[in-house]
């Protein structure tokens, strides 16, 4: 059954489908194949954002673990100067796991942190105070790039692509910008881990996927 621009704009909206059809005024089934292809990079896209957040948030966890001396890590954030601003995002995380009648606990804490508090703990303002310490999560990062400038600009590029691929935004536009961005996250993932790439390889059909978008809408 095909489907035409009233469907698509009234299933996924006007403003949604706007660009597409904009791009291909005089071809209708190409922009709902553009917008297709889009959806299929954004899943394709999914298991390599997926590893690369819960690594880095298991890097950084364990570093704080270590510079606390205490499983409960966040617990330091309100009496330290220079890291109260954070605990918003702890109150937050207390407040959503208590809405769903859990027990709090460190772990599950962890595990609800937002990626914007994890990236956000590479930002400038607190490079005094965590980074000598949270520069230990990135192992095989070559030393003599080793800074937190070098680590905070990718981490914030896959935060913003993450979150539009995560709501649904369009991707499909520029696909030698969005496969540098997936190497680029493939790399500071073997910063963490040099394993993790090779065996995220077996898995991951992003490559394959965006050679069949190619192929389908006929990009050289």
């Amino acid at each position: 059954m095909e489907h035409d621009k009233y469907f698509f704009e009234k299933v996924f909206s006007t403003k949604r489908m706007e660009r597409y059809f904009s791009l291909y005024p005089d071809d209708e089934a190409r922009a709902i194949k553009h917008y297709r292809c889009n959806l299929q990079l954004a899943e394709a896209c999914y298991v390599s954002l997926s590893v690369f957040e819960v690594t880095l948030r298991n890097a950084l966890c364990r570093e704080l673990e270590t510079m606390t001396r205490r499983e409960d890590w966040y617990a330091v954030f309100p009496t330290t100067a220079g890291l109260a601003k954070l605990n918003h995002y702890i109150t937050q995380a207390n407040r959503q796991i208590a809405g769903r009648h859990e027990m709090i606990t460190p772990s599950k804490v962890t595990a609800e942190l937002t990626l914007g508090f994890w990236v956000s703990l590479l930002n400038s303002e607190y490079e005094r105070l965590l980074w000598k310490d949270l520069r230990r999560a990135f192992p095989y990062m070559p030393k003599r790039d080793r800074q937190r400038k070098n680590v905070a600009a990718p981490l914030n590029k896959f935060r913003t692509f993450r979150n539009r691929v995560f709501h649904n935004e369009s991707v499909c536009w520029n696909l030698n910008h969005v496969e540098g961005v997936h190497r680029e996250m493939i790399q500071v993932m073997g910063w963490m881990n040099r394993d993790v790439p090779k065996w995220l390889q077996q898995i991951d059909r992003f490559e394959d996927t965006c050679r069949k978008i190619r192929i389908i809408m006929g990009w050289t």
